[in-house]
C-alpha cells in the first residue's frame, strides 16, 4: 500500500492553476525529488500533501497511521525556547501518536542528533542565526521519525559539511522522503525518482537527473515543433474564414466547428515559462592586483581569531570560491578583503579601479516596502544597463517579473523571487569585481544554468561564497577553505578537486606535485614577485576543447581532398584558370588548421592536469604518420 497518494488534484489562486489533475503515488522507501520553475506551484503542492491546506478539488490520502512532517522554507516567527526545547517538541508528538519509546531512549537519541548536527542544547532560538535556526528546525523534523519527510530546500542555508551529513542521514534513516531542491549534487546523491511540476502538470521521470535533462528538453523541443505546426494550420484556417466572408452560407459548417475548437483551444494554451536575461554592466578593467594580503590577520575582541596568518593573492580575473561551516568567518574574510574591516595584523593592499558590487547573505539591500521596480530603479521610470538606458519594468522582463509583479511591494516576493530581484538591482551597476555571498538560494536549476554561464563569462574577478558543490565547479578557478583555528588555505579548482586534494594529505604524506602546489601559493604571498595561478577551462572553452578535434579533421579533409585536385595534371588540363583561387584557398585552410592547432594545444595544455589529454595528440599522430595532408 502506498505511503502517499494524490488523485486528480486541482488547486489555483485565482488566475491559471498552479495543480491541474495532479495524480501521485509515493511509497514506502522512495526518495522523490519535486522539481520545477520558481512560482510553479510546488511548496503549494507541499502543503496540501502535510495537511496545511485543502485542494480545490480532488483528494490526498495517506496510509493509516502514517507519521508525515514538513520542513518549511520559511524560518517560522512563532517558536521560541531552547533549542533543545524545541527539537524535543516533535520528539513528544511522535511519542503521543504510538511511538513505542522510553524517555531515557528519547533523550538519548535527541541528544546524539544534536551532536551530530553542530547544535548547542541550551542555546536560545531567537538568538541564533538564520542558517543555525535552518539547522534546527531540520533537527526538530527529524527528531519525530517521520514515515515520510516533506523537505522545502533543506539545504539553504546548510554548509557543506551539514549538507553531505544530511545526505548520508536521510539515505539511511529516513523511510521514504518527498523534497524540494535547487542542489544537483543533492539530487543526485538523494533522488530515486524525479517529478516535475510544469504548468499545474506532474511528469513522472524515473531516471538519473542528467538523463532527466536530456529527456525534458527532447520532450519541450517536441512540444516546440507540434504548437507551431498547429499555429500554422490555424492561421491557414483564420486566412480561409477572412477570404469566404461573402459565401458563408456555403460554407463546410463542419470546418467551422473545427476552427472554433482551434481558438478555444489556443486561448487555452500554457506556454512554456521563459528563461531570465542576466547581464552585468561592466565596468573599467582593474588594475591586474585586486586583493593582496600578506600575514593577516582578524580577530572579533574576546573571540579566537577569525584569521590568522593569511597570505593571499588575487589578481585580474580570478575566480575564488570561500568555503567553510557556517560561523567560520566567510562573510567577515570577505569584508577584511574588501576593506570593510580592518585587520588586527597584517598587511591588506588593494588594487586599483576597483569598482565592486555585492550581493549581501541576508538580502538587507531590498526594501520590504517599495515596489519591486522602486527596489531597481530607485523611483525613476528607466535604468542604466551597461551604457543603455532601458525602462525598469521592460529590464525586470528579462529577469521574469511580469508587469504586474513588477509594481507590488517586495514583501510578497518568494526566496527565488527576492534572490532574482537582488541579481536585477546590483546588475545595474558597473563592476569588475563581483563579491556574491550564497547567490543560488532558492533560484531553479534553468536561472542557476544562466547565473553560471554569466559568471564564467564575466571577466572581471569574482570573490564567490557559496554551499552549492556543483555551483562551485563550474564557475569557481581557485577555492579558499578554512582549515580551523583561524587558519586559511587555497586549493585550485572547485569544490571537487579541493575534496580530492583533502583525501589524499588524509591518506597520507602529500605527494612532491601538491607540495609543489602549495609552495607556489605561499610564494604568492611573498614579498617577491606572484606566481602565476594555472586555471580550470570554463564552460566555454571546454566545449571548444571537445569540438576541436572534429574542427581539425574536417580541415585536414578538405586541405587532402584540395591538394590532391592541384597535383592531378587533369586538372590543369581543363580548369588551369582556376588554380589561383584553389591555392589561395588551400592556403587558407592550412592557416584555419594551423590555428585550430595552437588553440587546441593552448587548451590541452590547460587541461593536461587533469591527466589524459594528449591522448588524442597522441593518436592522431600515428594515425596519420603515414597519410598526407595530416600534420
Amino acid at each position: 500500500m502506498p505511503l502517499l497518494s494524490l488523485l486528480d488534484l486541482h488547486h489555483a489562486f485565482g488566475g491559471a492553476p498552479v495543480l491541474d489533475g495532479v495524480n501521485l503515488q509515493v511509497e514506502a522507501g522512495e526518495r522523490v525529488c519535486l522539481v520545477g520553475r520558481n512560482g510553479s506551484g510546488k511548496s503549494t503542492l507541499l502543503r496540501l500533501i502535510a495537511g496545511e491546506m485543502r485542494p480545490d478539488e480532488g483528494a490526498v490520502f495517506r496510509s493509516p497511521g502514517l507519521r508525515l512532517a514538513r520542513l518549511p522554507q520559511e524560518i517560522p516567527d512563532d517558536i521560541n525556547g531552547t533549542v533543545y526545547d524545541v527539537v524535543e517538541g516533535s520528539a513528544l508528538e511522535a511519542a503521543e501518536t504510538g511511538s513505542h519509546e522510553e524517555d531515557w531512549e528519547r533523550d538519548l537519541r535527541i541528544e546524539r542528533l544534536l551532536e551530530r548536527m553542530g547544535l548547542a542544547p541550551l542555546a536560545e532560538f531567537a538568538a541564533l542565526s538564520g542558517g543555525m535556526k535552518r539547522r534546527v528546525l531540520l533537527a526538530r523534523v527529524l527528531a519525530g521519525r517521520p514515515d515520510l519527510l516533506l523537505l522545502d530546500e533543506p539545504t539553504n542555508h546548510l554548509d557543506i559539511g551539514s549538507i553531505e551529513w544530511l545526505e548520508n542521514f536521510l539515505v539511511e534513516a529516513v523511510p521514504a522522503l518527498f523534497f524540494v531542491t535547487h542542489d544537483r549534487a543533492f539530487l543526485q546523491t538523494l533522488a530515486t525518482r524525479i517529478v516535475e511540476l510544469d504548468r499545474g502538470v506532474l511528469t513522472n521521470w524515473d531516471c538519473p537527473y542528467d538523463v532527466f535533462l536530456e529527456r525534458r528538453d527532447a520532450r519541450l523541443e517536441v512540444e516546440e515543433r507540434e504548437r507551431a505546426q498547429r499555429d500554422k494550420v490555424l492561421a491557414q484556417e483564420e486566412a480561409w474564414m477572412r477570404r469566404g466572408v461573402k459565401a458563408r452560407r456555403s460554407r463546410d459548417q463542419g470546418r467551422v466547428a473545427r476552427l472554433k475548437v482551434m481558438r478555444a483551444e489556443r486561448r487555452a494554451r500554457r506556454e512554456v515559462a521563459g528563461l531570465a536575461t542576466i547581464t552585468v554592466s561592466e565596468a573599467e578593467r582593474s588594475g591586474q592586483r585586486v586583493v593582496e594580503a600578506t600575514g593577516l590577520e582578524f580577530a572579533y575582541p574576546g573571540q579566537p581569531p577569525v584569521v590568522r596568518g593569511l597570505d593571499l593573492m588575487v589578481s585580474r580575473g580570478d575566480k575564488v570560491g570561500l568555503i567553510g561551516p557556517n560561523g567560520a568567518g566567510k562573510t567577515t574574510l570577505v569584508k577584511l578583503l574588501l576593506g570593510q574591516l580592518a585587520p588586527t595584523a597584517g598587511e591588506l593592499k588593494q588594487g586599483t579601479r576597483l569598482e565592486v558590487v555585492y550581493l549581501d547573505q541576508l538580502r538587507a539591500q531590498i526594501d520590504d516596502n517599495k515596489t519591486v521596480a522602486d527596489n531597481v530603479s530607485d523611483g525613476n521610470s528607466h535604468v542604466t544597463v551597461d551604457g543603455k538606458k532601458k525602462h525598469v519594468i521592460s529590464y525586470l522582463e528579462d529577469f521574469l517579473f511580469e508587469p504586474d509583479r513588477a509594481r507590488t511591494p517586495a514583501r510578497v516576493l518568494s526566496g527565488g523571487e527576492r534572490n532574482r530581484l537582488l541579481l536585477a538591482r546590483l546588475f545595474t551597476k558597473p563592476a569588475n569585481v563581483l563579491v556574491l555571498d550564497e547567490p543560488t538560494n532558492d533560484l531553479d536549476a534553468e536561472t542557476l544554468d544562466l547565473l553560471e554561464n554569466l559568471l564564467v563569462e564575466f571577466s572581471g574577478t569574482l570573490l564567490l561564497v557559496s554551499h552549492d558543490r556543483a555551483f562551485l565547479d563550474e564557475v569557481v578557478t581557485s577555492t579558499l577553505v578554512t582549515e580551523g583555528d583561524g587558519r586559511w588555505e587555497e586549493y585550485l579548482g572547485g569544490y571537487s578537486d579541493y575534496a580530492v586534494e583533502r583525501t589524499k594529505r588524509l591518506a597520507g604524506p602529500v605527494s612532491a606535485s601538491a607540495e609543489g602546489g602549495r609552495g607556489g601559493a605561499e610564494a604568492k604571498g611573498s614579498k617577491g614577485p606572484a606566481a602565476a595561478k594555472p586555471r580550470r577551462l570554463t564552460n566555454k572553452e571546454r566545449a571548444e576543447l571537445a569540438g576541436l578535434p572534429a574542427r581539425i579533421e574536417k580541415l585536414e579533409t578538405e586541405q587532402a581532398a584540395l591538394a590532391e585536385q592541384l597535383a592531378d595534371p587533369a586538372f590543369y588540363a581543363g580548369r588551369a584558370a582556376e588554380a589561383p583561387a584553389w591555392r589561395a584557398q588551400l592556403a587558407g585552410i592550412e592557416r584555419d588548421a594551423t590555428a585550430a592547432m595552437a588553440r587546441w594545444e593552448e587548451l590541452e595544455a590547460l587541461a593536461a592536469a587533469g591527466g589524459g589529454g594528449l591522448r588524442w595528440y597522441w593518436h592522431r599522430l600515428t594515425r596519420c604518420s603515414t597519410t598526407s595532408g595530416c600534420w
